[in-house]
């Protein structure tokens, strides 16, 4: 039986219409003819998901009984004796009541696809496992229900459905996702602007980089070479010479010509000798890279130009940056460099660049080893001198300078011997040695083409000649060896400073510590693994490459404990002890990662309750007085006027109905601002801007001032032009800021309200005279729930200097406080004039 396909709709977030987008799907499929059911698709009571079930047939529910509550699950068993072609399943991640036949919805779902039904279903990038930690540190929230990362991403098909953060709390604040007495909290907490938009950032990431595992997949597949350019990616050559920095930077130039570019440094540490490469240069470099965007890599190749264009094709890059060559002129005879070898051997599917930079012909500081240690191209050297050398000398001995002598015979036979070596280490010298001796022997040896010899003293001098070649062949080796460890430490110390950086400085995350130490050990799969006991399940806690995650780190063929419960485990090939030293501090780093990570999450939670329990303090101090006193107020004087044994005067009467028409005022006043900070802190105020005269609106702000005509002073120009406002804002704005000046401006001294023109912008000024303030709390007056020096109790709860500033910015504009020229406080409101049309000459 074939295994049915999986269809998942991704959400960005709640309420972005996942279940509306999979029932819109249902409604496709049957009207082409499929036979499609609904499984279970939960409508949270939202009437246009509600609506989208009418026409598409429902499989019965199943029915559990739980501590006393009745519960419904989907039943699997009858969707699978139904047998439809296609089965529309919610809430992937769903935790199924104890009872039900599995534990999790996404284990019914495979139970399904074994079937051979296809399943479409829905996920929200919170519920992804391996996301937890990050979900937490932005929402605040830990996501009880999830589903492993590895079942979505063996779906068949991934449809990414989102909504800008403004549209969802607008569908939010119509009351499409939650019911009315929800709306505000969530608005306030988990929907808030800066999480929607930090949620929808990680969904794209997540998909984009599936869509690049499903690209190296199918370029692997179908044994594709020739890179494909779905998007610029740009490599950077580094050798940790000072050009570098200018070499990054130009490629973060082209990255920004085209859309989605992408910038990858990358340093080759060469095997075959100690470099010039400077690890603190490098660690600049590493840092810029990352504040340009880039990713910084460090790879150990014996070949440079390979190494550089094998990285370059397996991360699908279509530029590669390199720097003119720093060597001098007379060095080019040595070869013809990196950057020109690139640029030959890079095909037409990569452009090479090479840059021009100061450091051109300056020379590269120490000269690094010329051969390859004991590579393979180097031993064949070393064979061809070993054998071809000796045979050439003696043909040229032989024809040219027949009577040079045994003695300068076997010196200059003495020096292939020494060449071999050079080239090819021990074995081609023992050999050139002894073909050396032989041929000696027979041509240059009396008696001539014999291999016996007449006099004794040859038989010394040959027998020298070969224990001193095999000496000189031992020693060279041994320094060729010894060149290699040299360079192997060198590499490895360069690789322990950039981690020892990375630590210092707290800035590499799991993710990318594994896929440094996947590409330092050329590995294809890393994985962290964690248990919380001996005898607890492993669980993965990060991982990077395309392999599957072991379920054990016994499974991989690499493993790494760190302490007793946690493990790195890396897939791909068997790593020789000697690198183990290393892959143990890159195993202690990823613990230090993983217990950074979750402390500055812990951190973060800690201060945001922290912070809301400031703001609930300060709430709750205001509001147990400021609230009360006119409430206090309004209750004495009703029951004063249900009185029976009181008889009282129309006067009194009066009075006391004035008594509650203030108080209810007050009353009205303290809410509003109240529920005008909540809509600034939840970012639900929208205004609505237009063309708006401060002549008309200053007036109707001073309505709630006590007797506006002696206490304020009104001076706004008829010829003022015109701002860019919403009306209503600017009146509340105005008003609080008016009500505050005359509070604190002394008995019988008018506040002034001035307004005036300055270029593009118009000021709207609001003079007191009251004590001031000092510059230090200028700004500290606008936050919440602040009242500045002695300010009698029940004058208000410290909001409407905040609400106004919050309605100024909301408009564009800005609200600031200067002092008074001889005593007192100076508001300032400043808002933008229309943009004036162009004229064109005629």
């Amino acid at each position: 039986m074939a295994r049915g396909r999986l269809r998942i709709y991704l959400g960005s977030a709640p309420g972005v219409g996942k279940t509306y987008a999979m029932l819109s799907e249902a409604h496709r499929r049957v009207e082409r003819g499929t036979d499609c059911v609904v499984a279970f698709v939960e409508h949270h009571d939202r009437p246009r998901t509600e609506v989208m079930l009418h026409g598409l047939e429902q499989v019965v529910r199943q029915q559990l009984d739980y501590r006393g509550t009745r519960f419904t699950e989907m039943d699997v068993a009858a969707v699978v004796a139904r047998r439809p072609a296609v089965a529309m399943v919610d809430e992937l991640p769903h935790t199924n009541v104890p009872g039900a036949r599995n534990h999790k919805r996404w284990q019914d779902v495979e139970e399904l696809l074994a079937a051979g039904i296809d399943v479409v279903s829905t996920v929200n990038i919170q519920h992804l496992e391996s996301l937890g930690d990050v979900v937490e540190s932005i929402t605040g929230v830990r996501q009880q229900e999830t589903v492993p990362d590895e079942f979505v991403r063996r779906a068949d098909q991934i449809e990414l459905v989102d909504m800008s953060p403004q549209a969802l709390r607008r569908r939010m604040a119509h009351g499409n996702i939650y019911k009315p007495d929800k709306v505000d909290a969530a608005l306030s907490n988990y929907f808030r602007p800066g999480n929607l938009t930090a949620l929808r950032e990680l969904a794209l990431l997540w998909l984009a980089d599936r869509v690049d595992e499903h690209l190296q997949e199918y370029r692997s597949e179908h044994r594709v070479s020739k890179i494909w350019g779905s998007r610029e990616r740009i490599v950077v050559g580094l050798t940790g010479g000072p050009e570098g920095r200018t070499l990054i930077r130009r490629a973060a130039r082209l990255a920004e010509k085209g859309a989605g570019g992408e910038v990858l440094a990358v340093y080759i540490a060469r095997s075959d000798g100690l470099t010039a490469a400077s690890p603190k240069e490098l660690a600049v470099q590493r840092t810029l890279a990352e504040d340009l965007g880039g990713t910084f890599h460090h790879v150990v190749g014996d070949d440079v130009p390979s190494a550089l264009l094998d990285f370059s094709r397996g991360v699908n890059a279509t530029q590669i940056v390199l720097g003119v060559s720093r060597r001098k002129s007379w060095q080019s005879a040595f070869g013809p460099g990196v950057g020109a070898t690139v640029a030959r051997e890079s095909g037409p599917d990569l452009d090479v660049h090479l840059v021009t930079h100061d450091e051109v012909g300056t020379g590269r500081g120490l000269v690094t080893a010329s051969g390859k240690g004991l590579g393979r191209d180097r031993k064949v050297w070393g064979w061809a001198a070993g054998i071809a050398g000796p045979a050439l000398l003696t043909f040229l001995l032989s024809g040219l300078a027949p009577h040079l002598g045994l003695a300068n015979d076997m010196l200059l036979f003495l020096s292939v011997t020494v060449a071999a070596a050079l080239l090819g280490g021990l074995l081609p010298a023992l050999a050139s040695a002894a073909f050396g001796s032989l041929l000696l022997n027979w041509y240059f040896t009396p008696p001539v083409h014999e291999l016996t010899i007449a006099d004794p003293e040859n038989i010394l001098a040959l027998a020298i000649f070969l224990g001193v070649a095999a000496s000189v062949a031992s020693v060279v080796d041994l320094a060729a060896r010894r060149t290699h460890q040299a360079a192997r430490l060198r590499a490895e110390s360069e690789i322990l400073s950039f981690l020892a950086g990375s630590v210092l400085r707290g800035e590499t995350s799991l993710e990318a510590l594994l896929e440094r130490v996947r590409e330092t050990f050329a590995m294809e799969s890393v994985a962290l693994l964690e248990r919380e006991g001996d005898t607890e399940p492993w669980t993965c806690a990060g991982s990077v490459g395309p392999r599957a995650v072991v379920a054990r780190p016994e499974d991989a063929d690499v493993d790494m404990p760190v302490g007793d419960h946690m493990a790195l485990a890396l897939s791909g090939r068997v790593l020789p002890a000697e690198d183990r030293r290393v892959l143990a501090a890159f195993a202690a780093q990823a613990v230090v990662v993983v217990d950074r990570e979750r402390l500055k999450s812990e951190a973060d939670q800690a201060r945001s309750l922290a912070e809301g329990n400031r703001m609930r303090t300060a709430l709750l101090a205001a509001v147990s007085h400021d609230l009360r006193t006119p409430l206090a107020g309004i209750k004495a004087s009703v029951s004063s006027l249900r009185a029976d044994d009181v008889e009282w005067s129309p006067q009194d009467r009066a009075e006391l109905l004035e008594a509650i028409e203030e108080g209810a005022d007050r009353l009205d006043h303290l809410v509003g601002n109240l529920l005008d900070m909540s809509r600034l802190q939840t970012g639900t105020v929208t205004p609505l801007i237009r063309e708006t005269d401060l002549d008309e609106v200053v007036p109707m702000a001073l309505v709630g001032v006590p007797d506006p005509e002696l206490s304020v002073d009104l001076d706004i120009p008829e010829t003022l032009p015109m701002v860019v406002a919403d009306a209503g804002l600017l009146e509340r704005s105005v008003a609080n800021v008016v009500e505050n000046a005359v509070k604190y401006t002394p008995p019988g001294v008018p506040v002034l309200v001035a307004a005036s023109a300055h270029g593009d912008r118009v000021e709207l000024r609001v003079v007191d005279r009251g004590p001031g303030v000092p510059d230090e709390a200028k700004d500290r007056i606008f936050a919440p729930f602040q009242r500045y020096g002695d300010a009698p109790r029940g004058a208000g709860v410290g909001l409407g200097l905040a609400v106004a500033r919050g309605f100024a910015e909301a408009m564009g504009g800005t609200l600031t406080a200067e002092d008074t020229p001889g005593g007192g406080l100076t508001m300032v409101l400043t808002l933008r004039t229309p943009a004036q049309p162009q004229t064109t000459p005629t």
